[in-house]
């Protein structure tokens, strides 16, 4: 697929993308009927195209309904492999993926993907138990953010649904230099990894839909 080197188009790609603002699924669900009938046209051509992200990183201003959560079930956060816990926020590096937007209403989703932190994570530890949740894949076409699952540095699942992103509070697209930042994207725990938490540690306090925290991503738009 050919890359859209424009660097006002490669902004507004990150700019769509957003960490993945907004639920991205629902994007273009009402246009079933057009689609249908205009299936026999040619593809869409995308907007924009990046097709290997680099750097920087996908930060996590942890929200304090959240660790006020974990001290109340005497979970300790920590953080795996090349994953840091500095001044309240998780900071995973993006080691690689990709972005693909096209304009809304031509294809749902509009916006496809992944971002990629490999080799980084968090971990949740109570007595003996210690849980990592790491290697997360955000997935921009259904705004969820996916990962690998150990205990005690066993691997209970790989690929499980973790989180889940809501994008309605996202900011503006700030820059910086050659860098695109985008914050504001709340980062939820998924139903999925809910019960899977409860289990692990004997409780029941943890609910879908509980608030982690606020996402900021900052892109090196010059990366290759």
């Amino acid at each position: 697929m050919r890359t859209i080197s424009n660097p006002k188009k490669t902004l507004a790609a990150l700019a769509t993308v957003a960490l993945l603002a907004g639920p991205l699924a629902a994007c273009g669900s009402s246009d079933s009927e057009g689609s249908s009938s205009s299936s026999s046209a040619a593809a869409p051509k995308p907007v924009a195209a990046i097709d290997a992200l680099q750097g920087e990183t996908t930060a996590i201003a942890l929200d304090k309904g959240f660790t006020d959560a974990l001290t109340a079930l005497k979970l300790t956060p920590g953080v795996v492999g090349t994953a840091k816990l500095e001044d309240g926020s998780l900071i995973f590096p993006i080691t690689g993926g990709n972005v693909t937007v096209f304009k809304p209403g031509e294809v749902s989703p509009y916006v496809i993907g992944q971002v990629q932190h490999e080799g980084s994570g968090l971990s949740l530890t109570a007595g003996g138990t210690t849980v990592e949740l790491t290697n997360f894949n955000v997935d921009p076409g259904v705004s969820r953010v996916y990962g690998d699952v150990s205990v005690n540095g066993k691997v209970a699942v790989t690929n499980a649904f973790l989180f889940q992103l809501d994008g309605r509070t996202l900011q503006p697209l700030q820059t910086e230099g050659s860098n695109a930042i985008l914050e504001g994207t709340k980062v939820e725990i998924s139903a999925d990894a809910a019960p899977l938490l409860n289990q692990t540690f004997k409780t029941d306090a943890v609910k879908p839909g509980l608030l982690v925290g606020i996402a900021k991503i900052t892109v090196n738009t010059t990366s290759k």
